[in-house]
């Protein structure tokens, strides 16, 4: 007799059941949780993907309401300069702005800009005590690259300066009044506490909805393997700022994930870490037992993805996401569904099965900020996308067969891969997407009567459909003459 577990369902085997709604849709609540400590304003995450996210996506997603996760497709330092990016991308108070001396050349100073992409530093002494500011516009046209710092920066007694703890208007004015862009804040004893832009401030106007800390700072993550290297990668990674950490493998229910989600929590206790991928209630608990914040979970769901064909092994993603939620009850340690997301409607189905946020990859692929060139083919633009587990991803130096467990010494003839190559179409900007993605899911939560997404995790009801109803849900009967920007076949 065969050992069924159960019957296994995915996004195309169900619909939503409309309910009585007291719900409009721009009022929906889209806030929802990450880890236990980290939130998010929209739930869309980035996938770990060597053509979904560096620091360009990264940024433009945090802005949205969301978060990204640079993958680990490249050497430690590349990741951490990565991250790096997006911490300083955007703050409120940079609380330790990068500074010179005064004794500095001016040759260092524009190297250090070049270096940076920015070119206003603090001047301080060894003591941190505050002695000017150097801007671009002091630099710009000077010939002399030996000179000192102190001949041409603004001195102490010229400064703009303000005490911690100022006002949003007090600064804004003083911007205003005296005509800079970059105001120091300084302690009784006039040592330098932080830098304050009028940049970060439109910004922040323009971008209201951004994910970020404490400090005014856009979130990231980034993921690593448990291949050897993996201490000094999340050494470096926090040294560079990463809000959280994500220990990403093929089979999140192995021991040395297991060993390795034990081992970070003990080095670093107060590291968000998220760890996947699982696809079983019993992996869920695990991995939250071993330590960790949240835990992703999908095995074969994505497009580029071949794993349950070439291992046989897998479970649909709706079943999927819902023996992880029943698992983690009541523990608070949210649940992330990584993969098989085509329409808005299948993160919001994936939600009401109980995730709290999904993360997508195809999605953003062809997107203007994700790497890699645009390619014209046939009179249409794209851009190429691959799985982690594809034999390009998995045989480059930096590659990702430790996600899969292999081992190649070199040899890529060696490697089984779980991935292919392909493209997507080109989709313009991140910005784009999210907006329709998102205004989907709040016509959903109109429709369902959920205010809020713990409302779609626990009200809304699923009616299950034959493959009859599906293909009646799409289009049908009519060729389509103009695409609609949230609905694309193939």
């Amino acid at each position: 007799m065969l050992r069924i577990a159960q019957e296994a369902l995915t996004f195309d085997d169900v619909l939503l059941v409309p309910a009585h709604s007291q719900v409009l849709p721009h009022t929906a609540d889209l806030r929802t949780q990450l880890t236990e400590k980290i939130a998010l304003n929209v739930p869309m995450v980035s996938a770990s993907m060597d053509t979904v996210t560096e620091a360009r996506l990264a940024i433009t997603l945090a802005q949205e309401g969301g978060i990204g996760f640079i993958h680990k497709n490249m050497t430690i330092d590349e990741q951490a300069r990565h991250v790096s990016q997006v911490k300083k991308y955007e703050s409120g108070i940079v609380a330790d702005p990068v500074t010179v001396n005064p004794d500095d050349s001016i040759a260092q100073t524009i190297e250090l800009a070049k270096d940076l992409g920015f070119s206003g530093f603090p001047v301080v002494d060894s003591d941190n005590n505050l002695a000017g500011i150097i801007t671009g516009r002091d630099l710009r046209f000077e010939t002399d690259l030996s000179k000192p710092v102190s001949a041409l920066m603004t001195p102490k007694d010229k400064l703009v300066t303000v005490k911690e703890g100022a006002s949003r208007e007090d600064i804004l004015n003083l911007m205003h009044v005296h005509r800079i862009e970059k105001i120091l804040v300084t302690d009784d004893s006039f040592k330098l506490k932080g830098l304050i832009t009028v940049k970060d401030y439109k910004k922040a106007e323009k971008k209201p909805n951004a994910c970020k800390d404490e400090f005014g700072r856009l979130r990231v993550g980034a993921a690593v393997g448990v291949g050897a290297g993996t201490d000094e990668r999340i050494a470096a990674l926090v040294d560079a700022g990463v809000d959280v950490l994500l220990i990403d493998t093929s089979h999140g229910h192995s021991q040395g994930v297991l060993d390795r989600v034990k081992a970070t929590r003990e080095a670093f206790p107060d590291l968000q870490i998220v760890a996947g991928n699982v696809a079983t209630g019993e992996g869920a608990k695990a991995l939250a037992d071993a330590g960790a914040n949240a835990v992703k979970v999908g095995i074969g769901p994505g497009s580029i993805c071949t794993t349950r064909i070439v291992t046989g092994v897998g479970v649909p993603q709706l079943t999927a996401i819902s023996n992880a939620v029943e698992a983690l009850k009541g523990t608070g340690i949210p649940v992330i569904a990584d993969g098989g997301i085509r329409f808005s409607g299948d993160i919001a189905k994936a939600l009401v099965a109980g995730a709290n946020c999904v993360m997508v990859g195809s999605m953003l692929a062809g997107t203007e900020e994700s790497p890699g060139e645009v390619e014209l083919y046939q009179g249409r633009y794209y851009k190429s996308y691959r799985g982690m587990g594809s034999l390009g991803a998995m045989a480059q130096k930096e590659g990702s067969s430790d996600r899969y467990f292999q081992k190649t010494d070199g040899e890529a003839d060696k490697l089984v891969p779980e991935g292919i190559e392909g493209r997507v179409a080109y989709k313009g900007p991140v910005a784009n997407i999210v907006h329709q993605q998102m205004g989907g899911l709040r016509s959903c939560m109109g429709l369902t009567g959920c205010a809020t997404i713990e409302e779609l995790n626990t009200k809304a009801m699923f009616n299950r459909v034959t493959s009859a109803g599906m293909g009646e849900s799409h289009v049908h009967d009519v060729t389509i003459t103009k695409e609609a920007p949230n609905y694309r076949l193939g």
